[in-house]
């Protein structure tokens, strides 16, 4: 059963919360955070994207990036713009998004829960972006940003979240791209209680729904302070890290498509000729999002084309056989343009959903990419299967949305 605990969390005053909060690391690239932090010295990107603060040629993953990201978190609780809670507490955080609403658990979870396997991987990391959140997470000795996890919706909590959302908010407020959110602090140690008693009863496993690095990093850092602690009781701070926790049937996930670098040895028309061996294809005359299981677009050349996978191709009893992702890279990326190890091959890049089919041509116009596909969307069901399974999805599979914001609570330890 999953174990989480009450914390004392440091979080911005409410005034200044709206400046502070920052979209996640990994949303942005270095040019497009530097453009959104312009400006703003509150910004969190200042903190979880430190190389913002350097100039263009700056080695992002170099000593003194991470060091000028403790002293950017020094600054901002010198200066009174953050404090800590005096109370551990547990928070509710509520993101609202045209019609999806989603409200989440904040907690910090056990180390232990990772290496037990009571939270649930799904996909493998990429081992420079993991190190890179370990080296934040070593410098900093905090969890600045916090990961999301999903869990399966247990009616006790769901009532228990709606009597605190009932209470008077700690922060209300619309980010510049129109989503809402809200945050509750509980801190009466009753109700914090029956929190962590329904955790412990009823919640037999967590899901990494979206943070794999961050999970990974917080996990294996506190399992490095912990064996050069003589001392260790398996009680101290570090033994625990920063997550929201949100029930499964709020959850949206979004389409995550991939774009390549070139066609391999293939011409443009080499390569339409044998993709038609594994799928239907057509050209369409517009962007065309894929609408059911098993159907992708391809947008290269100027064109759009409509792809659908032929039987023989995918195994619907097998929960990684069944994904689109295995489809693609086992039909297309492998065989025909030689990419087999998606953590670690520059020829790909990943786009999420949000940006949408217009990223994808931009991408490819530029001449940056030679081709984009964009695939369905994975169900919350399968990453479910998947990870209960003990299997591993290839990475970035999954996008959700709404994105938690960064820097609204931060777990020091």
């Amino acid at each position: 059963m999953a174990i989480i605990k009450a914390f004392k969390a440091f979080r911005p005053l409410p005034e200044k919360a709206k400046e502070v909060a920052s979209r996640p690391y990994d949303v942005l690239n270095t040019q497009e955070a530097k453009v959104e932090a312009d400006g703003n010295d509150l910004s969190f990107l200042h903190i979880v994207k430190p190389e913002i603060d350097f100039p263009a040629d700056q080695d992002p993953y170099a000593p003194e990036v991470y060091q000028k990201g403790k002293s950017n978190f020094a600054d901002l609780i010198q200066s009174g713009v953050f404090f800590q809670d005096e109370k551990p507490a547990i928070y509710i955080y509520r993101l609202e998004m045209g019609e999806v609403q989603q409200s989440g658990i904040v907690a910090a979870a056990a180390v232990s829960d990772y290496f037990d396997n009571v939270i649930k991987k799904h996909e493998l990391t990429r081992p420079v972006k993991e190190e890179d959140r370990k080296n934040h997470v070593r410098v900093q000795r905090m969890n600045p940003e916090p990961v999301f996890f999903a869990y399966k919706q247990v009616q006790d909590l769901d009532q228990l979240v709606e009597e605190v959302e009932s209470g008077e908010p700690e922060y209300d407020f619309t980010a510049v791209d129109g989503i809402r959110h809200i945050l509750w602090k509980v801190d009466d140690e009753a109700r914090v209680g029956e929190f962590i008693r329904l955790f412990a009863e009823k919640v037999p496993a967590t899901y990494v729904a979206d943070g794999h690095h961050r999970t990974a990093a917080a996990a294996l850092v506190g399992q490095e302070i912990a064996a050069q602690n003589p001392s260790h009781t398996g009680s101290e701070d570090y033994n625990y890290f920063l997550a929201v926790h949100f029930p499964d049937n709020q959850l949206k996930i979004l389409d995550y498509n991939r774009v390549v670098r070139d066609l391999g040895d293939y011409s443009d028309e080499e390569f339409l000729e044998k993709l038609k061996e594994s799928f239907e294809l057509e050209q369409v005359e517009a962007q065309y999002k894929p609408s059911l299981l098993h159907e992708f677009s391809l947008y290269m050349g100027g064109n759009w084309y409509r792809l659908h996978a032929k039987a023989g191709t995918y195994d619907d009893s097998d929960p990684i056989g069944v994904l689109d992702v295995t489809i693609l890279s086992k039909q297309v990326l492998e065989p025909l343009l030689g990419i087999v190890d998606l953590r670690r091959d520059s020829r790909i890049e990943f786009v999420g959903g949000i940006r949408g089919l217009n990223e994808l041509e931009k991408r490819v116009d530029s001449g940056e990419m030679a081709a984009a596909f964009a695939l369905y969307p994975v169900s919350m069901q399968q990453l479910i299967d998947i990870a209960d399974n003990d299997l591993l999805m290839p990475p970035k599979v999954t996008w959700f949305e709404p994105k938690l914001r960064s820097g609204l609570f931060v777990y020091k330890f």
